[in-house]
């Protein structure tokens, strides 16, 4: 194990006990991939809590952890509360003249965020949605990122906090239909990449693809519906289920690609 897992994984041991101990919810920064599957890994009842995961919204893929004592843990399962109960803010980051803008990319906002000193660890998910970028950011982050966001690239812009949960922006897809030999890993992602199940082996062994947050790292992985598959410089989708078989025996299948 790579000493910053070890780390990592202390740091996790560290957070359960002192939740345990003062009886308070404790709080991990934002969590990539890799991070979240260690989390999953974590076994909190030895440590006598329960952990919860959210990253602002509807199926975030940086989240942040909650170690919470017992006493609390019903609380935090009510996803209403959400938002309220963890240290995370979004902001809107827009442009101050729509007409003159810059089509600004993912890549943009995170490359101007991070030229601003902040860690990624700070940050969450960088949702777009039209001319409009939402950034989901640590509660000790916002009024600094309100302060001193002025512009992206060569757009000026404008920031305000987002304050109503209704306004928060939420997953769109692309639904997409085939056919498959079977639901297993290698061959749903295929599908929902347009590429073939050989090229997606690379990925799968090298763990870069992750289920429901979980790392799987075998091929012939069967999902189920609702499942949410990740990839590591591809994206996400969520599977929607089966269909029927066509009459050569192949699964007819529909896949929900994040866009």
């Amino acid at each position: 194990m790579k000493e910053q897992e070890v780390q990592f994984r202390k740091r996790l041991a560290d957070l359960a006990r002192t939740a345990y101990y003062r009886e308070i919810p404790m709080f991990t920064d934002f969590l990539d991939l890799n991070e979240l599957h260690m989390v999953h890994s974590f076994r909190p009842e030895e440590a006598g809590v329960m952990i919860r995961t959210f990253g602002g919204y509807e199926e975030a893929e940086r989240q942040i952890a909650a170690f919470l004592p017992d006493a609390l843990s019903y609380d935090y399962g009510e996803k209403e509360c959400f938002l309220s109960m963890y240290p995370i803010r979004c902001i809107r980051i827009s442009p101050c003249s729509g007409k003159f803008s810059e089509t600004l990319t993912h890549r943009d906002y995170l490359g101007a965020l991070i030229h601003l000193g902040i860690e990624r660890s700070r940050l969450g998910d960088i949702v777009i949605k039209g001319q409009d970028a939402y950034v989901f950011c640590h509660a000790q982050m916002e009024e600094f990122l309100m302060q001193n966001i002025t512009r992206i690239r060569h757009t000026t812009v404008k920031v305000s906090a987002v304050e109503n949960p209704d306004d928060l922006p939420k997953p769109q897809f692309q639904e997409i239909h085939g056919t498959v030999s079977s639901v297993r890993l290698d061959a749903m992602i295929a599908l929902a990449f347009s590429s073939s199940r050989s090229s997606m082996l690379g990925l799968i062994e090298g763990g870069k693809v992750f289920v429901n947050g979980k790392m799987v790292v075998s091929n012939g992985h069967p999902l189920k519906p609702e499942d949410i598959v990740s990839v590591r410089g591809y994206g996400k989708f969520r599977y929607d289920g089966m269909a029927g078989t066509t009459k050569k025996g192949r699964c007819s299948v529909t896949v929900q690609k994040y866009i």
